[in-house]
């Protein structure tokens, strides 16, 4: 007899939910949004690497381009060879992906690029500089500042892609990131470098803190919109200078210690992720890089991705360790 008045109790709430407590139409609840899995390890090595890439891969297929950050000639802090070739490797159709700079450097034109990738090793798969033979617009869906992007063209050419990121402190950004790393790094140097950067004539950087870091998500909004579900990303917590890798050897000695990798098929939680990691250090660690993040309002990055709808600040972390 319970388990029969269970059972008219449960008909009868399925009946008031089918046609409501007044016999109208019901009102559907939404579901509370799904928190993204941000996935963690400790073993910075390029067993560690590619284990936490198998994670997020299920949507990495056809041509993938793997966006990293080669660096300023002899650079100290980028990611290191061995374990961004172990990655490469890993993944079928694969190749390392870049573009040029707007500043003058080892990466300014595509000549001292490519002798910079030679120098600093780059030399196990193909590099594609992207703007080498130009650039395309991609549309920005809901850009408040820009319809579209200026991108290296060759970007076109792949049907996904890794944003394989050495998370560290940034001049301008405050910290660069997954966001950073395909908004700047995507863009071609002569045009899409120069919109994020708000440059006019010989003002190379006029853009203001919170509005560079709105063009940026704008511009990494760009690249998100055109691969969709085809893009993964992981942020490598290793030599973490308040500087960027385009600073070469005058980077700033990190102070940080090495945390570990971070991996999400959502851009707003890896990045959130890792700015939680860093502000969780004591303070003597982690002072020096919250100092350049706070000062450059480096943290506009995280609410504007999350305003554009380009993912969740509040993530589910899965230690895999």
């Amino acid at each position: 007899m319970k388990h029969l008045n269970l059972f008219v109790l449960a008909a009868g709430c399925a009946v008031l939910a089918a046609c409501g407590s007044n016999g109208a139409a019901p009102v559907k609840a939404e579901k509370p949004a799904q928190k993204p899995v941000v996935y963690f390890t400790e073993d910075i090595s390029p067993e560690g690497l590619v284990k936490i890439y198998d994670k997020i891969s299920k949507n990495v297929n056809g041509k993938v381009a793997i966006k990293v950050h080669t660096g300023e000639p002899h650079g100290p802090n980028i990611i290191p060879r061995e374990m961004v070739k172990a990655l490469q490797q890993h993944i079928p159709n694969s190749n390392l992906v870049e573009t040029n700079t707007l500043y003058e450097g080892g990466r300014h034109t595509t000549e001292l690029h490519r002798q910079t990738l030679k120098t600093n090793g780059w030399d196990f798969c193909e590099v594609d500089i992207m703007d080498a033979d130009g650039a395309v617009m991609l549309p920005i869906k809901g850009g408040k500042h820009f319809k579209e992007m200026s991108v290296g063209k060759n970007l076109l050419n792949y049907d996904s892609m890794v944003v394989l990121t050495h998370f560290k402190g940034h001049t301008m950004g405050g910290f660069g990131g997954s966001l950073k790393n395909i908004a700047i790094g995507c863009a071609d140097a002569k045009v899409g470098k120069a919109m994020q950067h708000g440059s006019q004539g010989s003002d190379l950087w006029r853009a203001n803190k919170e509005l560079f870091m709105e063009h940026m998500v704008e511009g990494g909004k760009a690249v998100t919109d055109h691969f969709g579900k085809n893009i993964v990303y992981i942020n490598v917590l290793r030599n973490m200078s308040v500087d960027c890798d385009c600073a070469g050897t005058s980077a700033a000695e990190p102070k940080t210690r090495n945390i570990g990798i971070l991996a999400s098929t959502d851009i707003l939680a890896v990045d959130q992720a890792s700015v939680d990691m860093v502000y969780a250090l004591p303070d003597e660690e982690a002072h020096d890089l919250k100092e350049r993040i706070e000062s450059r309002k480096g943290l506009r990055q995280l609410s504007y991705m999350k305003e554009m709808g380009m993912g969740n600040n509040e993530y589910e972390l899965v230690k895999l360790d």
